[in-house]
This record gives C-alpha cells, sequence and structure tokens, in this order.
C-alpha cells in the first residue's frame, strides 16, 4: 500500500528537519567543578572568574552553550570526579537540555571520562581536550598543525576513545584514535606511537629551522621584543599598532596560535624585532607546554619582554600572577643573573573610567608599568620611548666632531639620533650637537674607531 501525499510530505519535512538539526551548533554543557577544602594555584582567581573562563573557552569553537553551572566538591571520587549523587542530578540536566557534549573544566582520567559518558549519555570533554580543540582550529602555519596534532596524539595515548565527531569533522585527520573494541588497544597504541615520533621527527625540522633563522637575526644585532601574556589580552591589536600589521585581532580566546615577527622602528631609529606569541592560560595542559617549545623559545630568547595585560578585566590580578607563574616555569627570571627585562603594559585603558586612568598614569613611575590603549593608541608613543630606554639606555646630548675620512657614518648619525645644530668647517669636518642613546653613542664610538 502506498503512503498517501500527507504522509510522503511529513516524511520530508522529518527528514528536512533532522538534515537541519545536524548543521546547528552542538549543544553543551559547561561544567567547572571546584573542591571546598582544595588549595587553588591561584587564590585571586574567583569561582565566578572561572567560570566564564570555562564559558569563553567553550564559545570558542562552535558549539551552542544550553548551560553552565559551578560545582562544589567535598572529596574527588576516582571513579567519576563528582559523587554519585551529583551524577544522577547532572545527568538530568543534560537530558533536559538534550545536550549532546559536556565539558568539564577540570583534568579527567580516562575512567572517568569513560563513566560519565555512560552516565550522562553524551560525549565529555575536559579542559585540556577542550584547549586542544580550540588549538586544532586555530593552527594555521604548518608550525603549528604539527605541534597540535604532536599534543593531540600525546594525549590520546592513554584514552583510545572515540572524539564526538563534531570535533572529528573540524579536526579532520587529527581526530582521536580508537579501534572497535579491546582487541584493538595494543594495534591503536603502536599506531599512535609511530605517528608520535613522525611528528616529533617534522618539529625537530621545524625546531632546527628556527633555530637557523634566529642565529642569523643575531649577525644582524637587533633586539627581540616578545608580547606575552594573558589569552584575550589585546598582544595582536598591540602587535598590529605597534608593527602597522593586520595579525587576526579578535575579542576571542586564543585567535593567535602561530607566532609572528616583524621589524619595528623605536623613535630614535634603532630596529627591533616585535614577537606576537600565543597567549597564556591558567591550568596550561603539559602537553601543549612540551608541543610549543619551539614556539615558546622565542620568548626565552627575547631581549625584552612586555608583558600584556586587560586591566577592564577584574580578574587581570590573578591573570597576571598566571603568566608570571608560567613565564618562571619556562625559565625566564626578572631578576638576578641572567634575567630578562619586562615591562608591564597595562592595556585597554579606553575601556576603564577617566578617574582610574588618571591614576595609573600617576604611579606610573613607581610601578614601571605603562598604561596604553592598543585600540586607540592611547600611550603607544610612551610604551615605544620605554622600549627604547630599556633596550638603549638613556637619551644624553653630546657635540660631535664628524671627520673627513668620517663623513660616511652622517647619514647613520641623522637616522639614529636627533641633530639640533650643524656646522660644516673650512677643514671638511662636521661638527653637530644631537641627543642619542647610550647604546647608538657606543654604537657610534665602535664605527669611528674602525
Amino acid at each position: 500500500m502506498k503512503p498517501d501525499k500527507g504522509q510522503e510530505q511529513a516524511a520530508r519535512n522529518t527528514r528536512t528537519v533532522s538534515a537541519e538539526r545536524r548543521d546547528e551548533p552542538s549543544r553543551a554543557v559547561v561544567l567547572v567543578p571546584i573542591q571546598r577544602t582544595g588549595v587553588s594555584d591561584n587564590p585571586l582567581r574567583s569561582s565566578e572568574s572561572k567560570l566564564a573562563e570555562a564559558v569563553g573557552l567553550a564559545g570558542a569553537i562552535d558549539i551552542e552553550i544550553v548551560h553552565s553551572a559551578i560545582c562544589w566538591l567535598n572529596n574527588i571520587t576516582p571513579a567519576t570526579l563528582f559523587g554519585s549523587g551529583k551524577v544522577e542530578e547532572l545527568a538530568g540536566i543534560v537530558q533536559s537540555m538534550e545536550a549532546e557534549l559536556v565539558i568539564v573544566d577540570h583534568a579527567l582520567t580516562p575512567v572517568q571520562q569513560r563513566n560519565l559518558e555512560k552516565a550522562w549519555k553524551a560525549k565529555v570533554i575536559d579542559r585540556t581536550g577542550l584547549i586542544l580543540e580550540i588549538f586544532g582550529q586555530r593552527a594555521s602555519t604548518r608550525e603549528g598543525v604539527l605541534q597540535v596534532q604532536l599534543a593531540h596524539l600525546n594525549y590520546q595515548k592513554g584514552r583510545l576513545v572515540r572524539s564526538w565527531t563534531h570535533l572529528e569533522r573540524q579536526r579532520g585527520s587529527t581526530g582521536f584514535i580508537g579501534g572497535p573494541g579491546e582487541t584493538q588497544i595494543e594495534a591503536d597504541r603502536r599506531i599512535l606511537q609511530d605517528k608520535i615520533v613522525k611528528l616529533e621527527k617534522e618539529l625537530e625540522q621545524v625546531r632546527r629551522t628556527r633555530t637557523l633563522h634566529r642565529s642569523k637575526r643575531k649577525k644582524v644585532p637587533h633586539p627581540v621584543v616578545a608580547l606575552v601574556g594573558y589569552t584575550n589580552a589585546g598582544k595582536s591589536t598591540l602587535f598590529n599598532t605597534l608593527t602597522g600589521a593586520t595579525v587576526r585581532a579578535k575579542d576571542m580566546l586564543f585567535a593567535t596560535l602561530d607566532p609572528t615577527l616583524r621589524r619595528l622602528t623605536l623613535p630614535h631609529g634603532r630596529m627591533v624585532i616585535l614577537s606576537d606569541t600565543v597567549g597564556f592560560i591558567s591550568d596550561l595542559p603539559t602537553h601543549l607546554v612540551a608541543a610549543f617549545r619551539a614556539t615558546l623559545e622565542e620568548v626565552l630568547e627575547a631581549d625584552l619582554i612586555l608583558h600584556v595585560r586587560d586591566m577592564s578585566d577584574p580578574d587581570n590580578a590573578a591573570q597576571a600572577a598566571d603568566v608570571t607563574r608560567i613565564l618562571h616555569e619556562l625559565g625566564v627570571r626578572d631578576e638576578g643573573e641572567g634575567s630578562t627585562k619586562i615591562i608591564e603594559v597595562w592595556n585597554k585603558i579606553d575601556l576603564l573610567p577617566y578617574e582610574t586612568v588618571e591614576s595609573m598614569e600617576a604611579r606610573r613611575e613607581e610601578t614601571t608599568a605603562v598604561p596604553v590603549s592598543a585600540t586607540t593608541g592611547q600611550g603607544v608613543e610612551f610604551l615605544l620611548e620605554t622600549i627604547e630606554l630599556t633596550l638603549s639606555g638613556r637619551l644624553i646630548n653630546r657635540d660631535i666632531t664628524i671627520g673627513v675620512n668620517d663623513m660616511s657614518q652622517l647619514n647613520w648619525l641623522y637616522e639614529h639620533a636627533k641633530v639640533h645644530s650643524r656646522e660644516d668647517r673650512e677643514d671638511g669636518s662636521v661638527a653637530l650637537n644631537l641627543d642619542i642613546t647610550e647604546h647608538d653613542m657606543s654604537d657610534l664610538q665602535r664605527r669611528l674607531a674602525h
């Protein structure tokens, strides 16, 4: 018996709705577990700010957040992280919200992840998995892609479960690996290990190339200035403002993943290399720190670090503490022998009340921080002067006579100093009164000696 036209139309409507449903962003629940008696690595960070950051991270990929909550834990349950009662309560929320994904802003063991997926009948990923997914979507250069793939494989080595299908489509061939059953685990492990070895060899070649480029830069000794800061602090916007570049800058966590280098000319002519790097974040997964070693070497090799802070964020003190801790873990020291100079850049002052900005300006000398707005350009000129002062020393006034045999240095002087007066003498020499940095004065003396 053939279906009537009404049944056929209903079937077509059902198929259309199903297709539209597949194209819609996947529905997700975001949970932030916090131990009541736990000792936080950063006591400055509030539970509300942790939730806001977790939601921001989840919003950085193509999902629809239908529910978010802080979950207070008295104790950690080894099998499920949460207590049995809480697991049941959350299962009801996940099912009522028709969520396909649950993001737990905490490290989960493979057993905990598998048990929670069974209990909630939804895909579960932890903080590390989420950050890896974001990085997988952001990587654009060959180096960035290789680093993300390596971090992903190392993360998956102990899990061997399939990824949530939406993220698998986004990531392409770098998805989670797993066989159809327990009999495949050993084979999967061998496949993973082979891929890891191959990626490590490719990344080693990338590191050698980067080291070669760095050594070439040292032959033409331009100082390296690295921008670091918490993710979404405005580093790329500041980078673009300083250099006139067009690096992707968005109000989004981890908008920048691949490092970018540009030349920057300081007010008195000295050339520096400015480096924009990946944003830091609290509880940065160890897999990522290891995989991104080549990128972070740009920070370790820098002559000066600009620590960019989003002063409009109520949580900026906690974010600054996280960045400082990560820098120390990387081996960057700001005190003692072999230390790297660090300047704090207080960004986004255009979003602050006028009185707050005035107070910052008044405290500028005692804090050695520079308030700026990368968007409007306010304070950028003073920042450039501060960079030059830190790298080249203070500006000094000198009377200099350039002899006939040293006339080739005149052009260099006009590029690197501010000439106030010039007298061309009868013997062919030139007398100049000028302002010049201590570094450039030393450089001039070396040039004249040769």
